[in-house]
């Protein structure tokens, strides 16, 4: 462990640079491999033309953004069960998200796994957390919103006896985590389309998500997002534009996955809605174009998410990435402003 155990403050900091060195010097070997082997990104046909220049470019970049934030968070912190449950959320889907980068390169598509099989995927791992944040790290089954409303979601639940050991479902609540851990890692995904946007928004978000975690008591979880926030900054040396590399559906989903968990371990589940507002403005882009044409056979955005709209307006790509930086960055402190009210 780096940094000295009487200054908790200092060892998330050290955690962030840590992740940042190990991803940034780690990334052009891994960079290398992958054109060595001929592993490259898969463009959209019906994208931006200009984005067709980026067919190839090396994928999978996550794995090293993953390989940085666990060294990172098993160096910093203890493994307790509330980092380790973090993680396990972070690696499964960013495992799924692996899968999905294999079968998008394996079959030169732009399109991987299908979503049936995303879903099931999703629906495993957000039950097994859930329960395990539930009966293994005590985290309450319900949910608050700033003003004080708290709502119970543990109301309807079944007791089963493993062994030993009394295992708690809470349905409504493993419900509401499923749709908070699939929402978010889609969201990511669907955000992860220009260079350096989803990784700057990723930054910022955990940023903030390291505060409310140290404010929540929790130095572990604190450094699990000061790792993801550094791990960004060295994944952002070698993504910005042009990109020299994408993090793939592997980092996508790891990091909106590990977003969700530190929501729910912390218990800001809504506020996290609002720290990662970009994230959702962006899915709720595609889902607004989807049911305009199909219902009307209209289109409400040039292109859907909503970063490639303003591409097709005329925004050069580096305008755009710039600027969802900026609106991120004010949705994260509002959140961040929020949940103070709440604690």
């Amino acid at each position: 462990m780096f940094g000295n155990p009487m200054y908790p403050t200092y060892q998330i900091f050290i955690a962030a640079a840590i992740a940042a060195l190990v991803t940034g010097i780690l990334m052009p070997f891994f960079i290398r491999a992958m054109r060595h082997e001929g592993i490259g990104q898969q463009i959209r046909a019906d994208g931006p033309q200009r984005h067709l220049q980026k067919q190839g470019t090396p994928t999978m970049g996550g794995v090293i953004i993953l390989l940085g934030v666990v060294a990172t968070s098993l160096i910093q912190a203890p493994l307790t069960p509330q980092l380790g449950w973090a993680l396990f959320a972070m690696l499964a889907t960013g495992s799924l998200g692996l899968l999905d980068d294999i079968e998008s390169v394996a079959h030169k598509r732009s399109l991987g796994l299908t979503p049936s099989q995303k879903m099931i995927g999703l629906i495993a791992i957000s039950v097994v957390f859930c329960l395990a944040a539930v009966n293994v790290c005590g985290i309450a089954p319900t949910i608050s919103f700033p003003g004080g409303l708290d709502i119970d979601l543990g109301v309807l639940s079944s007791s089963f006896q493993l062994g030993d050991s009394r295992i708690v479902v809470p349905w409504l609540y493993l419900f509401f985590v499923f749709l908070l851990l699939a929402g978010l890692s889609n969201a990511v995904n669907l955000t992860d389309g220009l260079d350096g946007l989803a990784g700057g928004c990723v930054l910022v978000v955990m940023i903030m998500m390291s505060m409310v975690a140290f404010n929540y008591g929790s130095k572990e979880l604190a450094v699990l997002a000061a790792s993801i926030a550094g791990a960004c900054v060295g994944f952002l040396w070698h993504n910005c534009y042009p990109a020299s590399i994408f993090m793939g559906d592997t980092g996508s989903l790891a990091l909106g996955g590990a977003f969700a968990a530190l929501a729910v371990l912390t218990k800001t589940e809504v506020t996290s809605l609002i720290m990662g507002g970009l994230f959702i403005v962006e899915a709720l882009s595609v889902i607004i174009q989807v049911v305009s044409f199909k219902s009307t056979g209209k289109r409400v955005f040039l292109m859907a998410p909503i970063h490639h709209h303003f591409e097709k307006k005329g925004w050069s790509e580096t305008k755009v990435v710039i600027r969802f930086w900026i609106v991120s960055a004010a949705f994260a402190a509002l959140g961040f402003a929020l949940y103070f009210q709440l604690s």
